[in-house]
């Protein structure tokens, strides 16, 4: 009975193992690039996870195919997140907040209070996506940034107002 032979993997320059992604992976490169990783990296992280495959040359050569539709998908997301940087820089939002007379809040507003807000007006953003430095504990009018991926920011008009006591 012949012995069925394994697939051998690609070694790189550096003596790590070659492979390509199937996705983007942040800190290592974009969908279809041909990266080299550390070989315990590759196999008990990015193959189980299906973010990378082997680089056979079945898969490189649809890799060539594949790269041209994902750049126009990239393209078109990137068109499409670009509008809707716009719409976000051009939309104030107003949260309301328990506060005392001097305006300190007596909570705080946060990445997912603004999140939220933003979703309340058809824009889909998630609360990691919002960047601040720390908690709003005050009544005041703030820039907020929010980063929505592929090196697009935009920063958000956040009006932070007293809570209309109810009686």
């Amino acid at each position: 009975m012949p012995t069925k032979q394994r697939q051998q993997v690609r070694k790189g320059d550096h003596g790590g193992m070659q492979l390509v992604l199937t996705e983007d992976v942040p800190f290592l490169g974009k969908q279809g690039e041909l990266v080299e990783v550390k070989p315990g990296y590759g196999r008990n992280y990015l193959l189980p996870k299906g973010l990378a495959t082997l680089p056979s040359e079945h898969n490189l050569r649809l890799l060539e195919r594949y790269k041209v539709r994902v750049h126009q998908a990239r393209e078109a997301r990137i068109a499409d997140l670009k509008a809707m940087a716009d719409q976000i820089r051009r939309t104030p939002i107003q949260i309301e907040a328990n506060a005392n007379e001097e305006g300190h809040l007596y909570g705080s507003v946060g990445a997912p209070e603004i999140a939220k807000a933003l979703r309340g007006k058809n824009l889909h953003v998630e609360p990691d996506m919002v960047k601040m430095e720390g908690p709003i504990k005050e009544i005041a009018l703030y820039a907020v940034k929010i980063h929505l991926g592929y090196e697009i920011d935009s920063e958000v008009q956040v009006v932070v107002i007293r809570q209309a006591e109810k009686k």
